[in-house]
């Protein structure tokens, strides 16, 4: 994967794929440093799948037998600068599980991808898991770029799925507006 937005992607769908129903998504820069975090309510991890997750021979999938995303997150950031860190609290354990991943990149590196198509990112998620209330915020020092599956759906009564295509396309040109506004424009895919 050649672009940060596609990182972003995988984790939060391993998020999907835990059962969560509340997903967000954060970003933030500044002139040196990106970070992203990914935190759900889904069913957690137990202790000793977080201590294989950096391994890329173990996944939980039945799919397929590895499970890149993270160890190759993980050498990303830290060819960078930057670094990443899972916690998980499995359902076992509390009533209040989910797992959050955050990561942090130096945008100035030789070796620092870019973030890539974003709102097609985020457009993806919905339409993939239209039942997920989803809350996506990308911080700049002069504003954020915001939206809530939660609002989105509490305006269009819930007979309307987020994932109809005239709905997607609404959220793209809503994120888009809104980076266009912090004079952070995002390629039209």
């Amino acid at each position: 994967m050649d672009e940060l937005s596609l990182y972003v992607l995988d984790i939060t769908m391993n998020s999907v794929r835990a059962g969560a129903t509340e997903i967000t998504i954060t970003l933030r820069e500044d002139g040196e440093w990106l970070w992203f975090t990914v935190e759900d309510n889904g069913c957690g991890m137990t202790e000793e799948q977080l201590k294989k997750l950096t391994d890329p021979f173990f996944t939980t999938r039945k799919t397929r037998k590895v499970g890149l995303g993270i160890p190759f997150l993980t050498m990303l950031a830290e060819m960078t600068g930057g670094f990443v860190t899972v916690t998980s609290v499995h359902e076992s354990v509390s009533p209040h599980h989910g797992t959050k991943t955050e990561a942090k990149f130096g945008k100035n590196h030789i070796d620092f991808i870019p973030l890539g198509d974003i709102v097609e990112t985020i457009k993806t998620l919905i339409q993939g898991a239209p039942d997920v209330n989803f809350t996506f915020n990308h911080i700049f020092p002069n504003g954020t770029v915001e939206l809530s599956c939660a609002a989105i759906r509490e305006t269009l009564g819930e007979e309307i799925p987020l994932s109809e295509p005239d709905v997607l396309m609404w959220i793209g040109q809503y994120l888009r507006e809104q980076y266009d506004e912090l004079g952070h424009p995002v390629a039209q895919s």
